[in-house]
């Protein structure tokens, strides 16, 4: 079995090493095994799989949710949620620092994406806060840690995947998601405030005066993406609507929200469309090649060698969790999460299954752990999005999320420690 590991490991690194795309790679790596170890039309196999894959109704949720996403990229919706939590927080040990948690927090809920969430929040929140004098290595730290929450907080786009690849209920990952993704914000507002207490510096001395009639007005603006988010979330825990039907009445919504802040134009709605257009493409090839690898290696008997290597360690549940952990981080060094992720689970599901853990609770670990990978350098995308707003360097950015990056490892210990954290949820539906 050492010549097809040797096989997929050399070609795979090849390819991606001379700059070929993910998808492309996965490809080319199952068609060069195929062609070297089986005797099949391996072209035609390719094609057939291809359409197989991608034809799944699962799968039509998430060009919906990215489309809804992109939409609300486009709108002022990041002003106004800006202009709502600082009332509400501006007291609050850490002051403003806060909005970067909580904003991330209420835009993953109806983004999905990392890199969006941190993009739109970012935009509005890192000029403001350096301009009142915020500490800008704690602020650009914090968006970065919270900006991850777009992973994991429902309706997130790398639990589809997850869910269509591993034929888990998207819906129980979904609920499986809200405990974790609270705990983490929690985590980061606490660590926040704690720095602001200890460091006294790091925030503007000058008090902020805030009467409760100020805080009910900016209400107001926080009603549209609430009243988002429990239109999607509560139709989807209610049973109301299937996770496809919730994101068509999402894209509705933020085509509503859209239009309230006039913010539909031509160039906008085009924007938009396009920004979901390439993001589809590129997570479909990405789809259809890690799903034709992961049959390829099922021909060559690879995922049940490296089970057999694995469990040949004798390492415990907990071991084999701590040896992914540190997998998966050292793989996000070089390579994005969602990649990782459909390259990876064709061999490392059946491992965890064996184990004994529950495949929604890892579906949930494995997020964690992508999130993790999106401020780790040098291919931390979070870390490349806050640059492309600061202007700042990637290893000032990294060094900034560090105390983040630990928050998710210490998150990572407690699931698996306590996995009811996880599955009490969805047992519970």
């Amino acid at each position: 079995m050492g010549a097809p590991v040797a096989v997929v490991l050399t070609s795979l690194t090849l390819l991606l090493g001379a700059g070929v795309w993910v998808g492309f790679s996965l490809m080319g790596v199952g068609l060069i095994s195929l062609t070297v170890f089986r005797d099949i039309p391996a072209a035609t196999f390719l094609a057939f799989d291809i359409w197989n894959s991608l034809n799944t109704p699962e799968l039509v949720a998430l060009p919906l949710f990215i489309l809804m996403g992109e939409i609300l990229f486009h709108t002022r919706l990041s002003e106004t949620v800006f202009r709502g939590l600082a009332p509400w927080i501006g007291n609050v040990p850490g002051r403003l620092l806060h909005v970067n948690v909580v904003g991330c927090t209420l835009f993953a809920a109806v983004s999905g994406s990392s890199a969006a969430t941190t993009a739109t929040i970012g935009r509005m929140t890192l000029a403001e806060l350096k301009a009142r004098g915020y500490d800008e290595d704690l602020a650009m730290g914090s968006l970065c840690g919270a900006g991850t929450l777009g992973f994991l907080i429902p309706p997130s786009i790398i639990l589809i995947l997850y869910g269509v690849l591993s034929e888990t209920s998207i819906i129980d990952l979904f609920v499986a998601g809200i405990v974790p993704g609270f705990i983490l914000a929690a985590s980061y507002m606490a660590y926040i405030a704690a720095r602001a207490v200890l460091t006294p510096d790091l925030i503007p001395t000058e008090p902020i005066g805030v009467s409760w009639a100020d805080r009910i007005r900016a209400l107001k603006d926080l009603v549209p993406i609430l009243g988002l988010i429990g239109v999607i979330i509560g139709s989807m825990y209610s049973g109301i609507a299937s996770p496809t039907e919730a994101a068509t009445v999402g894209v509705a919504g933020a085509l509503v929200l859209a239009a309230l802040q006039k913010a539909i134009t031509r160039e906008t709605i085009s924007l938009a469309f396009l920004g979901a257009i390439k993001t589809c493409s590129m997570i479909g090839l990405i789809i259809a090649g890690a799903l034709f690898l992961s049959k390829t290696m099922a021909f060559l008997g690879l995922p049940q060698a490296v089970a057999g290597a694995i469990g040949g360690l004798n390492l415990s549940p907990f071991g084999l969790i701590l040896l992914l952990t540190v997998f998966y981080i050292v793989l996000g060094c070089v390579i994005d999460g969602l990649s990782a992720i459909v390259m990876t689970l064709a061999l490392v599901l059946p491992l965890v299954s064996a184990a004994g853990f529950d495949q929604v609770w890892f579906g949930i670990f494995l997020v964690i752990v992508v999130e993790m990978s999106q401020i780790t350098p040098p291919v931390g995308f979070n870390l490349f999005v806050v640059q492309g707003l600061t202007g700042a360097p990637i290893g000032r950015i990294a060094r900034a999320s560090l105390p983040f990056f630990l928050i998710m490892f210490a998150m990572v210990i407690m699931i698996a420690l306590v996995p009811d954290l996880v599955t009490f949820l969805p047992r519970s539906m």
